[in-house]
């Protein structure tokens, strides 16, 4: 029987809306590393997969699901010369300095999943590939960071997503048994991460990827996180999906 007592979410396209947040992110990056190169900054945009007229990223762009590091590292041969430790610690800079855009009312959704009106308290973790103390100021800067008992991204020592690591580590540290945890997230990554943890694996569409991209992955597609206290009510009493 499906009794969800602890619930894990993915930050950047699932509690933020991604393109919002991440538009803004990757226009900072390419003006501050070309530096009024305009070749340059065309070459930034190709790799980050982002389309700086529209705003909008490739759904293939390494931002989506890649972690910091691979973002420096696919960016590096671009800036002869740069040392790998200072740009990361740019990216990371710019990453935190961005006012991340909720996707829905987060005080009040995280509120009510945390503290459910007929049942005990659940535990709320943050599992993201982006660094964990940008993690921390998004959480912050949208008001629900005390709302946290865990939050770790990929520089945290449990690896990155698609791997269980992260989720593992949640699971372990709130002593719940991972089939009583959903991994709630806008890409594959994340629901391969969660099926890799056996986890239930919760879609939301407020990132770049489709619906029928993601429900094959999922048990569940919903339009956002604000679904998700309607969902976990109507799912007490009812067998997971094998």
């Amino acid at each position: 029987m499906t009794d969800i007592r602890g619930i894990i979410f993915d930050k950047d396209g699932t509690l933020f809306d991604f393109t919002r947040t991440w538009g803004e992110w990757a226009r900072r990056v390419i003006e501050d590393l070309s530096a009024g190169d305009a070749d340059l900054a065309r070459e930034l945009a190709r790799i980050l997969g982002f389309d700086r007229e529209n705003g909008t990223f490739d759904p293939a762009s390494m931002v989506i699901a890649e972690t910091a590091d691979s973002v420096m590292q696919a960016l590096l041969p671009l800036l002869p010369g740069r040392d790998p430790g200072s740009l990361l610690d740019r990216l990371n800079q710019l990453s935190g300095e961005v006012d991340p855009a909720p996707a829905t009312d987060l005080v009040a959704v995280l509120t009510q999943l945390r503290f459910p009106a007929d049942a005990a308290p659940r535990r709320i973790g943050l599992a993201t590939n982006d660094a964990e103390e940008p993690a921390h100021r998004h959480l912050r800067s949208a008001g629900v960071d005390d709302l946290f008992d865990f939050v770790v991204g990929y520089d945290s020592g449990f690896g990155g997503k698609p791997e269980a690591g992260q989720l593992i580590a949640f699971a372990t540290q709130m002593a719940l048994a991972p089939a009583c945890v959903a991994m709630v997230g806008d890409s594959r990554h994340d629901l391969d991460a969660a099926r890799a943890a056996g986890m239930m694996a919760v879609a939301v569409l407020t990132g770049v990827a489709l619906a029928e991209e993601l429900a094959p992955h999922a048990d569940v597609v919903l339009p956002d996180i604000s679904h998700l206290p309607e969902w976990l009510a109507g799912q007490a009493g009812r067998p997971r999906r094998a």
